[in-house]
């Protein structure tokens, strides 16, 4: 009698129980009895939804950097004595800080000075001016920056929504693919998404006159034009450009309503209120102005010390309005604008059609491997087509612990597998027809077949498999869905093949004891 222990029985028939545990609930829409409850999650192009390919704007993050380290140059040359003096001004041009017209015998100090900003600036001098710049691995770095918090951000702002098991990660060196299963408004997303939301604090500078800056183009020192938009006119405000509170700030904002009005509260942390408490003090009666993207929501006056950390933010707003920017204040400012770049949208009837067709390949495939199998090695056929039966439920099962998503090409990957996974019992049914033709018992040709057909199908099944982990790895999207059910597939149908399959010819064995075998 062949060999098989006890205890490969009683993995083979726990591993079998789990698998049919486990892929029972994908069958069925509500929860029932004591299976558990975790589900093959479906993709986009199955139950429908929006893809989005985004891109990251860096170049706006390092011309941000450069801005504000100009400010960090220019309080570097004047606050200390003696002061750096320069008659070119200071400009920034590219990735470049030029400070023109230094003195010659100021230079070395102004040298010193600028190097005390940043272990990643690169200084050199030409003639009478210094030019500034960051080093390339700082650049690299701080793009590379741009986009992890841009994920991160738009991570948060989908998970709000409350959309399920989003797929948001990197393409390339600056784009970002956002697919979200399910959802049923793509426009609101688009515009949450599009929305960079960076929410700062200025005062508006009361002595400028608006006219002349309109009509000249005439701006005082350290100060923006910006307009608030009321859709009807833009109205102008001169403000000056210094930050007082910066959006970073805020730990919380919800939608809310006053004199039966949407508006949008916020509260800072614990340093942010106090900076937000100390300018109200020392500002009252002054206006500030609330600048979301370079666009002033509203300035209201400062009629008494705001010392709760807390405050409101009013306009023209409708209460979907409030509820979306409540959302992405809290959700954090993305570092740099995005840009859609490609965007499609999968109606669930679509995505209803797919399963059903996928359906019905997996039945027809199905059905017609079983009629092949019993036709061409009857009793031997009908075990093998057992053994396909657990290797469908073992596939489904593995996709619902490992929370896999299962996409139109998963179900091809499937259906593949399907034939595949005879393709084993094919080679021992027919090395043992071989074995019993050569005048061998059935003990014995169903021993040898087993171990001869063994080294054959580990090395078939195991190069699918490094074919099937090269597509995962350097594959995207469909391609990955496609190599995640093909390797489910080639292990589940290796264990059927080798362990299942053989336990039932050894029981069968052993009840019939027969003098020739039926195949």
């Amino acid at each position: 009698m062949i060999n098989y222990p006890r205890w490969a029985i009683a993995i083979t028939i726990l591993v079998c129980v789990w698998g049919l545990l486990f892929s029972v609930p994908n069958f069925f829409s509500s929860q029932i009895g004591f299976f558990p409850q975790s589900k093959v999650k479906l993709g986009l192009d199955l139950q429908g939804g929006a893809h989005l390919l985004l891109e990251v704007e860096v170049d706006e993050v390092i011309k941000t950097t450069m801005e504000s380290f100009e400010s960090e140059v220019r309080r570097e040359l004047r606050r200390r004595k003696p002061r750096i003096n320069y008659s070119g001004g200071i400009r920034v041009e590219g990735t470049d800080i030029i400070v023109r017209g230094v003195k010659k015998d100021q230079k070395d100090a102004a040298y010193k000075r600028l190097t005390t900003l940043d272990r990643d600036l690169s200084i050199t001098t030409s003639g009478s001016n210094i030019v500034i710049r960051f080093t390339e691995e700082a650049l690299k770095a701080r793009r590379q920056r741009a986009i992890e918090q841009s994920i991160e951000v738009v991570r948060r702002r989908v998970d709000e929504t409350g959309v399920s098991e989003p797929i948001i990660q990197q393409q390339g060196s600056e784009r970002i693919i956002v697919q979200m299963p399910g959802i049923k408004d793509p426009e609101r997303i688009k515009r949450l998404l599009g929305q960079t939301a960076k929410l700062n604090f200025h005062l508006v500078n009361e002595e400028a006159d608006v006219s002349v800056a309109l009509n000249k183009g005439i701006l005082p020192p350290g100060s923006l034009l910006l307009y608030e938009d009321n859709k009807e006119t833009k109205v102008p405000y001169i403000v000056r450009k210094e930050i007082v509170v910066t959006g970073e700030r805020l730990v919380d904002a919800q939608a809310s309503f006053q004199d039966g009005q949407p508006i949008v509260s916020f509260r800072f942390d614990a340093q942010g209120g106090k900076t937000f408490g100390k300018v109200t003090t020392e500002n009252v009666n002054r206006r500030l102005a609330i600048v979301l993207d370079n666009k002033v929501v509203s300035a209201p006056n400062i009629q008494s010390p705001i010392l709760g950390g807390s405050g409101i933010i009013t306009g023209r707003f409708t209460v979907q309005q409030t509820v979306d920017l409540a959302l992405v204040l809290r959700a954090g400012a993305l570092p740099a604008p995005l840009t859609i770049l490609e965007e499609r949208t999968v109606g669930p009837g679509l995505g209803a059609d797919s399963i059903s067709a996928g359906k019905i390949a997996s039945l027809v495939g199905f059905i017609a491997v079983v009629v092949f199998m019993i036709a061409s090695y009857g009793l031997f056929g009908f075990m093998a087509s057992l053994a396909l039966v657990v290797n469908l439920a073992l596939i489904f099962a593995l996709l619902s612990v490992l929370g896999a998503t299962l996409t139109l090409p998963g179900i091809a990957g499937i259906v593949l597998t399907i034939g595949m996974a005879v393709d084993a019992n094919v080679l021992i049914l027919e090395r043992i027809k071989e074995e019993s033709r050569n005048g061998r018992t059935p003990i014995s040709a169903i021993d040898s077949g087993y171990k001869r057909a063994l080294t054959t199908i580990l090395d078939s099944n195991i190069t699918t498999l490094i074919a099937a982990l090269l597509l995962f790895n350097f594959g995207t999207g469909p391609i990955k869905g496609f190599a995640v059910t093909l390797s489910m597939g080639i292990i589940s149908s290796m264990f059927t093949a080798i362990m299942l399959t053989r336990l039932l010819v050894v029981i069968w064995l052993r009840r019939k004891k027969p003098s020739e075998l039926p195949i």
